[in-house]
């Protein structure tokens, strides 16, 4: 038998929940997101005009003209490594919902296409969970199924960006003061308070299985080892990424990597919590203002580069792939999913596996 939880541990879950529940219901989680992208969107590009001013375009031309053509081409592997690591969050989380079932090559599809769209037309959770749908709903799952592994996979990606900013930013508290402009001191303790709570959060799924879910629908985080996997996956996709940038920023001066992967990783998330189609204008504006050391005509052509590889060449290939899916698809004559309504995969519930209630479908 499962121990039952402590007072003290139940008191803060109770909490937890209040506060979710309250954020839901009184000023509705739409509206807190709206108004984080509108400030960041609006920032930027002030930010962004302010840079952009001066730049002298057709040395952009000449920097991208002169750039090495072995630095592309490591770049394009570390992108096409990265976008391989991805494949393995929609695996991870098919497997802690337990769909042994599906196979790789079907995460594989999911997982690749979901993200390149994502990443391209903005509202990832939105686009990606469509696409995921539709590839997923052939082999029966259903939209709560897309849900729980949408809810899986956004963990591992939040887990792996907490822990890599936590390790940089308490190795190079610097680079973070460079996009929001706080004393080193404080990026380093923010950093290290960071850590503590993520090796709370292992701890905490260690010891006994946690459920979250909500409306009807729930999910058995993954426990202590699993989770360790999750940040794994996490910190090699954030580094196959980091890599491919810093393979195109400028020679000179040089910057350390680790430096430059503070300020990709924190401007990478700027530009998703914006919203905006490839976080367009917010991840380039917080590069350029963070990486100020650089020339800027060079450094916007690195930036172009890393979108072009890393953006509009996946983006294609998805478009491509699904493309000739719906083809082949509408040949067999395969049915089309019905269309029904995906739930939020925001959860407002945290319990232990021993106080779940009887209605809720515990997912392993």
């Amino acid at each position: 038998m499962e121990p039952k939880s402590t007072g003290r541990e139940q008191k803060v879950l109770e909490k937890l929940n209040a506060v979710a529940r309250f954020c839901d219901r009184r000023i509705g989680w739409n509206r807190i997101g709206f108004f984080l992208s509108v400030t960041i969107i609006a920032i930027a590009g002030v930010a962004l005009y302010r840079i952009l001013r001066n730049i002298e375009f057709r040395e952009v031309v000449e920097a991208l003209v002169m750039t090495n053509p072995r630095h592309i081409a490591l770049a394009a592997l570390f992108v096409a490594a990265g976008y391989f690591t991805l494949t393995f969050y929609d695996l991870f989380a098919l497997r802690t919902i337990g769909r042994l079932d599906v196979p790789y090559r079907i995460a594989a599809l999911a997982g690749f296409t979901s993200y390149s769209v994502g990443h391209n037309v903005g509202a990832s959770v939105i686009t990606g969970g469509a696409v995921r749908y539709r590839v997923y709903s052939a082999w029966g799952l259903t939209a709560i199924d897309v849900a729980k592994i949408c809810f899986v996979a956004g963990l591992t990606f939040w887990l792996g960006n907490a822990t890599v900013l936590g390790l940089g930013i308490a190795y190079e508290p610097l680079a973070a003061s460079a996009i929001n402009r706080l004393p080193a001191w404080f990026n380093r303790g923010a950093a290290v308070a960071v850590l503590i709570v993520l090796a709370l959060y292992v701890v905490w799924v260690w010891r006994r299985p946690r459920i979250v879910g909500r409306s009807g629908w729930s999910v058995t985080l993954p426990g202590g080892p699993l989770t360790l996997l999750q940040i794994g996956i996490g910190i090699v996709d954030l580094g196959c990424c980091a890599l491919a940038m810093y393979m195109l920023v400028p020679d000179e001066p040089n910057i350390g990597f680790v430096t430059v992967a503070v300020i990709f990783v924190a401007a990478t998330l700027l530009g998703f919590a914006s919203h905006a189609p490839g976080g367009l204008g917010v991840f380039d504006a917080a590069m350029l203002v963070a990486l100020w050391q650089f020339d800027k005509e060079d450094l916007l052509a690195g930036l172009l580069l890393f979108r072009l590889l890393y953006y509009i060449i996946p983006f294609a290939l998805s478009l491509a792939i699904l493309g000739i899916r719906e083809l082949v698809l509408g040949m067999r004559g395969a049915a089309r999913p019905p269309v029904v309504k995906v739930p939020s995969i925001a959860p407002t519930d945290i319990v232990t596996a021993s106080d779940a209630p009887a209605g809720k479908t515990e997912v392993r």
